[in-house]
Parts: structure tokens; sequence; C-alpha cells
């Protein structure tokens, strides 16, 4: 009969840190599984230990393999339920079979030391993953704890911070937590960008906190077209404040969200979307080498880290990740190309917002999307904006722009596959 398996939490301070319960399972185990730096805490181990190598899938099949017929033990890293093996090995043997017991997490002691809350920090995870989207994660939050790694060290993360322009946070970091190396410190993001990755401990955390006097919020979305960047005297190569709201509205972002934003321009509409689908990822497309200092411009100013494509759709898009998500503002003429291949790569449930000044466009993108199955809606969207005159007001109207939308079916499995991408 399999026998439970334990997974327990262990500090830097080593067997000395653990409870006399925990130690009474380690000592009644027969076999001990876990990195090489936790089993090196227990040198005078009878049983046999085995050291977590070739990936997760590999040392849960060996796991599966022993704890049949041996009573094992896995030694995890502070709360194994945090970023941390257990909760793979809970969904991958069942809650039943699995009892976790937890050890302090380095965000409970690095806030610790800090001597601040937790419970309203934003925590994030950049170990074993890209550093991009970062700022919109966390720009306006007011505590930030980040898990490092050997390539997203706190120095990279300042100084990727300070291209942001996100000098609002003062940097605390924490090394060697609960171990008698352990060494804490504050950092302006300035000193900390010019330091190198060696001059951390590998097992370090970092905590961002907003310096009171100088906290940036920017709040809502659709922001005013005169605070993006845009090329001057040109016209029409910002979707106007007006459409933007409809058009985000349309696309039903979530925070994790993959998005193409084709014939970008300027890059507004990629910016709301980044900052919507903060945990996703937003693709910027562009033809027109031009518009590349503005599309980089709103992007460190808006903390919008989007990623930008200088290309002539449809070519470069089989090669980004299939979108929840498209918008297309531009086409360049190649609007049924556009709408077929993107058609195909979108998720199921996925929404197309496309929007149009000539009914000619209209008449295509329609054709296009019922040719795709995707059943096109249209909204007429003809605003006016008030303007000064004479001690009073008057109303300018802009020209109208249709928005069109399709959906792609399958919404129900579009629903499951963002609810396990965000988890």
């Amino acid at each position: 009969m399999d026998k439970i398996i334990y997974v327990i939490g262990i500090g830097e301070d080593g067997a000395g840190g653990l409870s006399p319960k925990s130690l009474g399972i380690v000592r009644d185990s027969e076999v001990l599984m876990g990195g090489e730096r936790q089993l090196d805490f227990f040198a005078d181990y009878s049983g046999q230990k085995i050291v977590l190598r070739g990936g997760l899938a590999a040392f849960a099949g060996k796991l599966e393999e022993v704890r049949q017929t041996r009573r094992t033990v896995v030694l995890a890293s502070g709360d194994p339920l945090f970023f941390g093996i257990g909760g793979y090995l809970v969904q991958k043997f069942g809650p039943g079979q699995v009892e976790v017991i937890p050890h302090y997490s380095s965000v409970q002691l690095a806030f610790a030391r800090l001597g601040d809350s937790w419970q309203d920090a934003e925590l994030i995870s950049l170990h074993g993953r890209p550093i991009r989207g970062l700022a919109q994660r966390m720009d306006g939050r007011r505590k930030i704890a980040i898990l490092t790694d050997d390539r997203n060290t706190p120095a990279r993360i300042a100084a990727y911070l300070l291209e942001f322009g996100m000098t609002e946070y003062e940097a605390f970091v924490c090394e060697q937590l609960g171990g008698p190396e352990e060494k804490c410190r504050f950092w302006e993001l300035t000193e900390l960008a010019e330091l190198t990755a060696e001059q951390f401990s590998g097992l370090n955390i970092l905590i961002l906190r907003q310096k009171k006097a100088e906290a940036v919020l920017r709040r809502g979305f659709a922001y005013p077209d005169e605070a993006f960047a845009q090329r001057r005297p040109d016209k029409g190569l910002i979707t106007k404040r007006e459409v933007r709201a409809l058009a985000l509205s349309e696309l039903n972002l979530s925070d994790t969200s993959v998005v193409w934003d084709i014939g970008s321009g300027s890059g507004a509409v990629a910016a709301e979307c980044a900052r919507i689908a903060c945990s996703g990822q937003v693709y910027a497309v562009e033809k027109d080498g031009k518009n590349l200092p503005n599309m980089e411009a709103n992007r460190l100013e808006f903390r919008a880290d989007y990623e930008i494509i200088i290309a002539k759709v449809p070519q470069g898009l089989d090669s980004l990740p299939a979108p929840d998500a498209i918008f297309i503002g531009g086409s360049g003429g190649e609007l049924a190309a556009i709408i077929a291949l993107g058609a195909d790569r979108l998720q199921p449930g996925g929404r197309m917002v496309i929007t149009a000044i000539t009914v000619e466009t209209l008449q295509g993108a329609m054709t296009a999307l019922e040719v795709a199955g995707m059943n096109p809606e249209i909204t007429l969207l003809q605003a006016s904006r008030g303007k000064p005159i004479c001690g009073m007001t008057r109303f300018e109207g802009m020209n109208p722009v249709y928005v069109v939308r399709g959906e792609k079916p399958g919404g129900e499995q579009h629903s499951l596959h963002q609810s396990q991408r965000g988890k």
C-alpha cells in the first residue's frame, strides 16, 4: 500500500530549526529526498538519500517508486507551498497522499527583518522566469517581494526599474536568510544597479517599497491622446481615446492574456493592453520603423513592457505565441490574410477587434471574419469633443470609426485555459 509522503520545509538554520515533530518524521523515515543543500543538513541520516535531479517529472517518478514500500520524506526550502515543490506533489499524488509541514518562507523572514507587514505586498517570482512585464505588474504597488535567481539578480532588476523611471522605490535585499551568514540592507536603485551578480549570495530575496513622498499612481485606462508620444504633424497614427475605450472593452482581456496589436502605430493600444494584461504578453507589431521611437517612449512612459516587432504582417506572426486577443488598427493592405491567420492562431473563445474608417475596410473585415466563422458584430462610434468658443462650449465631431468584433467559438475552453495559465 502507498505510504503518506511528508514534505517538510527547512531553512538555512538546518535541522536545528525544525520542530520536534518534523525531526521525528525525518528520523523515522527510510528515504530522504530533496536538493543537495537540504540533504547536507542531515549528515548522519541512516536511510537512503536521493537528490532532486532531472526535473520535477523525473523526481516524482522516483518518489512514486520508493514511497510504495518505504516511509519517504521530501525536504524543500522554506514553505514548500510557496513557489515550491509542495503544490506540484499535492497535485500529482492527491491531497490525501501528501502532508506538507511548512517552515518560514523567505518572504516572511524578509519582511520580519524589514519590520513591515506583508499581507498587502505583491509577491512575484522571477526564479527561472523572464523579467519582461515586471514594470506593469509592479506599477502603483506599495510593496513588492521578488524571488530572484542567478540571472534576475537584484542588480539587474534595479537596472530594469530605472529604465522605466521607477525611482519611487527603495530596495531591501536579504541574503542567506535564517543562516549564520545572513545579511540584510537597504539600497537606492541607482547604487544597486551598479553592482554585479557576484556581489550577492545566490540565496537572496528583494523587497521594493515605495518612498512615501515619491509615490506614483496612474489609475484607469483610455488615457488622453496627448499623454502618448506620437508622430506630428501626421494624423491618424494613434487610436483615439474614445475608440481605445470601446476596443479594450471588446477585447475582454484578463491579467494573463496574450495580445497581438497589429498595425500598432505609436503603441497606444499596446500600452493600454499591457497594463490590463499585466501578467500576460503583449506584442506590438508595426511595419513602419519611423514609429519605433514613439513606441519605445510610450512603453517606458506607461510602464508597459510590451514587445515591439517591426515587420510587415502577416510575416513574423507565426513565431508569436497563440493569442487570446488580437487588435488590428492597421493592415497595410493585407487585412484578409491577417484575419485568416489570426483566426487560425487565436485561442478558442478569443476575440479579434478591428477598427476601420472606410466602408471598404469594414466590408473586408466583415467578409473575412464570416469566412473564418467568427460572426462579426459592428459598432459605429461617432463621438464629439467639447471645444471652447467665446466663453462657451461647442462640440466638434470626430471622424466616425467602425469597431468590428469577432469571437472564435469555444469560449468554455478559453475560460479554462485562462484560469490554468494564471496559476
